[in-house]
C-alpha cells in the first residue's frame, strides 16, 4: 500500500464565511471545482440536506469514474470534512479537509486530501506522483473557488 497526502493553500481576498458556503455546498462546486461544471461527461446526484453535515454528491461518467462525497463535520466558516470515496476505475477512500483561515487580507483557504492506494493503484502510484498529479488540479481549484468568491461578496455588497 502506499499512502499519500496533497495538500494546497491560497490567499483569498474575502471573508472566511463566503468562501465557506462554496464549500459546504455541493450545489456550488461546479462553479469552483476543477472537476465539475457543464463541460464533464458525468451525471450527478445530490442527496441529504441541501448543505452541512450529511450533504451528498455522487458522480457517474466515463471519463470521471465513479464516486460520491459526503460532508462528514463541519465548523462553521473554519473547516469541512469529506469523505471521498471512488467506486470506478477503482475503490478508494481518501479523506478530504477544506480549512479556511481569518487572515487580514481575508481567507487562507486549505485544501488536503490523504489517502492510501491499493490494489491496481499502487502499481499506478509508482510511476505517477499523486501530489504532483492532483497538486494542479488543487491549484486551480482555489483560483476557481477564489473567483466564485469574490463575485459572491461583491454581489453581497452591491445589494
Amino acid at each position: 500500500m502506499a499512502k499519500f497526502s496533497v495538500s494546497r493553500s491560497l490567499d483569498i481576498p474575502v471573508a472566511p464565511e463566503v468562501v465557506f458556503a462554496l464549500v459546504n455546498d455541493f450545489h456550488e462546486w461546479e462553479r469552483w471545482s476543477p472537476w465539475d461544471g457543464p463541460h464533464m461527461d458525468h451525471s450527478r446526484t445530490f442527496s441529504g440536506p441541501k448543505s452541512g453535515v450529511g450533504a451528498t454528491y455522487a458522480w457517474d461518467g466515463k471519463k470521471s469514474g465513479a464516486g460520491s462525497m459526503t460532508i462528514t463535520e463541519v465548523d462553521p466558516s473554519r473547516r469541512v470534512e469529506v469523505d471521498l470515496r471512488f467506486t470506478r476505475p477503482w475503490k478508494s477512500e481518501s479523506p478530504t479537509t477544506f480549512t479556511f483561515e481569518p487572515i487580514a487580507a481575508g481567507t487562507r483557504a486549505t485544501w488536503t486530501m490523504r489517502g492510501e492506494n491499493k490494489g491496481l493503484a499502487v502499481l499506478f502510484s509508482k510511476f505517477f506522483d499523486m501530489d504532483k498529479m492532483l497538486g494542479k488540479d488543487f491549484t486551480l481549484g482555489l483560483h476557481q473557488l477564489s473567483n466564485a468568491a469574490r463575485r459572491d461578496a461583491e454581489r453581497t455588497f452591491a445589494e
